[in-house]
């Protein structure tokens, strides 16, 4: 196999499928790999750059034991526990990251699903969003019931967030308190009302090589815009304290592999940009082409101007688009 023909053939309309042979993928030289992923971007999703910042909207207290997660009541991490914060606050921190630049704004709630009072709360937030700024609008609040979705959509939301986490057969792993069906059947409710959905995963949870190309290809076949993909931190008090950190090696091979897979997609490098040096620079030249950023995270190490000179500086666009229809 070679990866810059693959990569010439991708781009002229061929489309990597669940029946393909991608063992290749994994043992193949990594700068071949990522050029040809770089090419791919570069021709089928053009120089921009699409940055996202995120506010946590109500933290702590979830009731699903998510291996991985600081919020679940089943972990011990000494979280900050609050419930769904004022509307003021987030719309001063959307206005904040909005004159810093960023494209899209998301509201993300610890929770199986937002509901009550809290749902409307946040249904009366996006509404102002919508009025008093310009940024695309994104939400990750659990798993939606339809109604919800249409009310949701009613107020300006245009993207929704909910991931996969890993591949079908290694979720219950991970998680069982919900199921891998719980999470598709969300994403379909929502492209069902309009939606554009942004789902990815999280990489160095003790997955194969074959889970990640597997979730790769579940994310293709669902027609994902955004795939946010998130290099394992351990947490302290997490089942998943004592993992090995994943080497920068391995997240750059999966950012590559998610591009020829998904060649259309937002590849969003997300968490564990501190993992790959210069705050994540080699993976925007492996195939990723959209970040996650802000002045209040701590996962890329950079703050959101600090991001926008480094994508400058490597000849991406980053200038705002109007993306709130």
């Amino acid at each position: 196999m070679n990866v810059l023909k693959l990569a010439e053939n991708i781009i002229n309309g061929h489309r990597i499928k669940r029946e393909d042979e991608t063992n290749f993928f994994v043992a193949y030289n990594l700068n071949e790999l990522c050029k040809g992923a770089d090419i791919i971007r570069s021709k089928l999703c053009g120089d921009r750059i699409d940055l996202c910042s995120i506010i946590n909207g109500r933290s702590g207290q979830c009731s699903e034991n998510c291996k991985f997660c600081a919020q679940s009541i089943h972990n011990c991490t000494g979280i900050e526990e609050y419930g769904f914060l004022d509307g003021d606050k987030i719309l001063e921190e959307c206005k904040h990251n909005e004159k810093q630049g960023v494209h899209r704004f998301a509201i993300v709630t610890a929770g199986r699903s937002l509901c009550g009072n809290d749902f409307k709360k946040a249904l009366s937030v996006y509404k102002q969003l919508k009025h008093e700024c310009r940024v695309g609008l994104c939400a990750s609040m659990g798993l939606l019931t339809l109604e919800q979705f249409k009310e949701l959509y009613g107020a300006g939301v245009r993207r929704y967030h909910c991931n996969i986490e890993t591949s079908k057969r290694n979720f219950h792993n991970i998680c069982t308190t919900h199921t891998y069906e719980d999470k598709i059947n969300c994403i379909q409710r929502a492209k069902s009302v309009g939606f554009e959905v942004c789902s990815g995963g999280i990489i160095g949870m003790g997955e194969t090589w074959e889970d990640r190309i597997d979730m790769a290809i579940s994310l293709s076949e669902l027609g994902v815009k955004s795939i946010p993909i998130n290099a394992l931190i351990p947490i302290k008090g997490t089942s998943l304290e004592n993992m090995e950190r994943i080497s920068e090696n391995d997240i750059l091979r999966t950012i590559a592999i998610f591009r020829y897979i998904n060649p259309n997609a937002d590849i969003r490098f997300a968490a564990g940009r501190n993992l790959v040096k210069d705050c994540g620079k080699q993976a925007f030249k492996s195939g990723a082409n959209s970040a996650i950023t802000g002045d209040m995270l701590t996962t890329s190490g950079n703050k959101i101007n600090e991001d926008i000179k480094m994508f400058k500086d490597m000849g991406f666009l980053v200038e705002k688009v109007d993306i709130n229809e």
